[in-house]
């Protein structure tokens, strides 16, 4: 099986390679910036934007996973170009390679206005982006759509949360998803059939993101933020759910200054 990895030389990107690396199975890793392959890998360096060279880094490709793009707050025209646009790209030269199973990254941010509630919000939960990013997330997750309701092609579009190492302050008690738990994510992607919405979360003890997504198409997180929370709240006390960070899904994002860089 042989795996087109855009954004390759990202945060998620590199917390992947390793934990995605199988016998039989070859990651195509391709990014803007050069990417020194290991074993089991191949190197591309070419712009997601660029419809020919990615249309041939699809040769002998059986699916996508689609990281590639800007993942803060930034310009609306890069946004537009690299995110939006950089996704048509990729979904159509799959198309046009027959490449028929595309994981895309989605974001919480595409629905990041929504308020946080006593309950888990679903999967397909509405869109309410937070931000340019945000709006560029929300298209993401309907190309998707449309490339499987127009080709028949399996898309899963995953809202992901904090994904790092371990949870970086308070909120992420509720939003991380740990990278052992992204390659497991992945890998439940991979198999799905039709289209699919699911957060990209962990089994947190505090999250507010539902699993019946990921368990739809067989994801069982296993770690869960709570053990870094006694660490964490000694640092900086209980969290204020009053505070924009935890007030709406998409934290601080929602009163950032729109097009500023994050």
């Amino acid at each position: 099986m042989r795996i087109l990895v855009t954004g390759a030389a990202g945060g998620i990107g590199t917390l992947l390679r390793p934990r995605l690396a199988r016998p039989g199975r070859t990651l195509r890793l391709l990014d803007v910036v050069a990417v020194e392959p290991g074993e089991g890998e191949e190197a591309v360096t070419a712009d997601v934007t660029d419809a020919e060279a990615v249309l041939a880094a699809m040769r002998d490709v059986d699916a996508v996973l689609h990281l590639g793009g800007h993942s803060l707050e930034t310009a609306w025209e890069r946004i537009l170009h690299v995110n939006v646009h950089g996704t048509q790209v990729v979904l159509d030269a799959a198309r046009k390679a027959g490449v028929r199973r595309v994981v895309l990254a989605s974001s919480n941010h595409a629905a990041g206005f929504h308020p946080r509630t006593a309950g888990e919000a679903p999967d397909d939960l509405s869109a309410r982006p937070d931000t340019y990013y945000g709006v560029s997330k929300v298209a993401t997750e309907s190309l998707g759509s449309l490339y499987h309701d127009r080709f028949g092609m399996d898309v899963v579009a995953l809202r992901i949360g904090t994904c790092e190492t371990r949870p970086p302050d308070l909120r992420a008690l509720s939003t991380w998803l740990s990278p052992d738990d992204c390659a497991r994510l992945v890998e439940a992607s991979l198999a799905a059939t039709g289209f699919h919405l699911v957060w990209g979360v962990s089994a947190n003890t505090r999250r507010w993101w539902s699993p019946d997504g990921g368990r739809a198409i067989g994801y069982e997180p296993q770690d869960d933020a709570e053990r870094y929370a006694p660490e964490l709240i000694a640092a900086h006390g209980e969290p204020d759910l009053a505070d924009p960070a935890h007030a709406r899904l998409g934290g601080s994002f929602c009163v950032q200054e729109l097009g500023a860089d994050l």
